[in-house]
């Protein structure tokens, strides 16, 4: 009967659905020496329960608070700022020459398109010139 009771504290327990009561009654029961064989398992974690229940803290904790120092982080702040400043104008630089050189390219190459067709014209010129040249010394 007293089995009974204890295994519906268990199930409550493990719902964590118990009172201190009843939480104080199963840590009672497994700490004895008789406890039915399949309810053991539990045994070892109520009594470590108990046990632990009791341990104290016994050093003594400072309550200093540390003094941040600032100076050490401004100094830092200036050190980042500085890189960066750095970094970046060069950063900016490269990308500036960058954008010069693609916009170059891009020019060369319209020029260089434009001039391919201005040849292409001169060669027909060049044919009309030697076809007239034919013309006039057949006279």
């Amino acid at each position: 009967m007293e089995s009974d009771r204890i295994e519906k504290l268990l199930g409550k327990y493990l719902e964590a659905s118990t009172s201190i009561t009843e939480e104080k009654e199963l840590r009672t029961y497994f700490t004895q020496e008789s406890v039915p064989t399949h309810l053991e398992q539990y045994a070892p974690m109520f009594q470590y329960f108990s046990v632990a229940k009791e341990e104290r803290y016994t050093k003594q904790l400072s309550l200093k608070t540390k003094r941040f120092n600032y100076r050490w982080l401004s100094i830092a702040a200036m050190a980042v700022l500085f890189f960066g400043i750095y970094f970046g104008n060069e950063y900016q630089k490269k990308k500036e020459a960058q954008y010069a050189y693609n916009e170059t390219k891009k020019a060369l190459t319209l020029l260089a398109d434009n001039f391919s067709k201005g040849t292409e014209k001169v060669a027909y010129l060049n044919e009309f010139e030697n076809a007239k040249q034919k013309i006039y010394n057949k006279n």
